[in-house]
């Protein structure tokens, strides 16, 4: 069966987002909407040109493509939604670009939207979540029969069982939290910017143990959105193009838990020597780990940095709690990651923040928070897909 080649066929053409807050008190359409109209006016296109849209996160606390389309008085050939979850980031702009490449649209906003100030009592975890309580178990691995109610019991599983099988510690941990802290505080659009130390960190209570307040990310309302075309359009946009030179889908099965990488023995993983290998997105883009200028990954929690960096091979398993001390993911280190201040600081826009600064930092807009010679970023999630993009 022939295949067709994707290698930097595709680019963003334009970037945009909504303020966030924790609490703005406006609906996620009309996040949505300033979100889009940032990223059009970023790319210089009209709204008449935007036929294809990808939406990350629905209803009741985001925004419906079908719902967006109308009051928007767009006029879409194509669009699609997916279930309301972060880790479909990747998949939702790689998505975009098959559709561009097929024909089958010209110019795709791919975007997610949510507010939680507008519905009167939301519900994560515990008694009346609903997706927890659901046949097998929610989508962050809790399971009511075993008290898992909360997307934080299952990454505190996974940080326990990372301390106990490599010996790591909560303040070893700290270094994430406190490096995106540094970030968001160059970042306007940051929610929180006071900085934080380690001993800041390990003062904060815990929430599910090991896990404490400084490793959980932020609640609050916002929208990103960035728009995909192809190549050879984005060349004549306003903005230069960021190309899509590599892709890797979402994998799914036994071995794997949301929060961690086969073989760390959690939930129905069994437990052996995982080995990242070399990555299909690397051999996609035809770069190595020494070409990647900056990793960007889904911060929810602070343990799942450690997890991106070691399921994609930038260190081996047991060795990122020492990777990310001394300044290494910092600006100016070895490998910036969340150079935004991620989930973590800036806010948690499911990942779609992260990718408007990636495109940011490969144009050489970021000011004080910009990578010096940046050329080639990733996006590489503990749940295994990744995106690399290059300028």
């Amino acid at each position: 069966m022939a295949s067709f080649d994707l290698k930097d066929k595709t680019a963003i053409a334009g970037a945009g987002s909504s303020p966030f807050g924790r609490k703005l008190h406006r609906s996620p359409i009309d996040l949505a909407a300033e979100a889009i109209a940032n990223a059009l006016d970023d790319a210089g296109l009209g709204r008449d040109q935007l036929d294809g849209m990808i939406v990350s996160f629905g209803s009741p606390l985001g925004a419906d493509v079908d719902t967006i389309a109308p009051l928007l008085g767009l006029k879409l050939r194509a669009y699609s939604q997916t279930w309301a979850h972060g880790r479909f980031t990747a998949s939702c702009i790689q998505w975009a670009s098959m559709m561009v490449c097929a024909g089958l649209a010209n110019a795709v906003a791919c975007l997610g939207s949510w507010s939680l100030s507008h519905i009167r009592r939301p519900k994560f975890g515990g008694a009346g979540d609903r997706e927890g309580a659901r046949e097998a178990g929610g989508g962050h691995g809790e399971d009511p029969v075993f008290g898992m109610t909360s997307p934080g019991a299952g990454a505190a599983l996974v940080a326990r069982r990372y301390f106990e099988r490599y010996g790591a510690n909560s303040r070893q941990l700290a270094s994430v939290p406190v490096a995106f802290r540094k970030h968001a505080a160059l970042n306007p659009n940051a929610i929180m910017r006071a900085p934080i130390t380690v001993d800041d960190h390990q003062a904060s209570r815990l929430v599910c143990e090991p896990l404490r307040l400084l490793d959980y990310c932020l609640v609050n309302d916002g929208a990103a959105c960035v728009i995909v075309t192809t190549a050879e359009r984005a060349r004549d946009l306003r903005k230069p193009p960021v190309y899509i030179s590599g892709m890797q889908p979402l994998p799914g099965g036994a071995e794997e838990f949301i929060w961690s990488y086969p073989g760390l023995g959690v939930a129905q993983q069994s437990v052996f020597d995982y080995d990242a290998g070399v990555q299909p997105v690397y051999r996609m883009a035809g770069v190595t780990h020494k070409d990647i200028d900056a990793l960007f990954t889904y911060d929810a929690f602070s343990i799942l940095a450690w997890i991106a960096l070691e399921r994609f091979g930038f260190c081996k398993p047991g060795e990122a709690a020492a990777f990310t001390q001394d300044g290494r993911i910092e600006l100016g280190g070895e490998l910036p990651m969340n150079t935004n201040g991620g989930l973590l600081s800036e806010g948690h826009i499911l990942g779609w923040a992260h990718q408007v600064e990636i495109v940011r930092q490969l144009r050489g807009e970021c000011g004080p928070r910009q990578i010096r010679g940046a050329e080639v970023i990733q996006w590489a999630n503990c749940y295994g897909d990744s995106m690399i993009y290059r300028n």
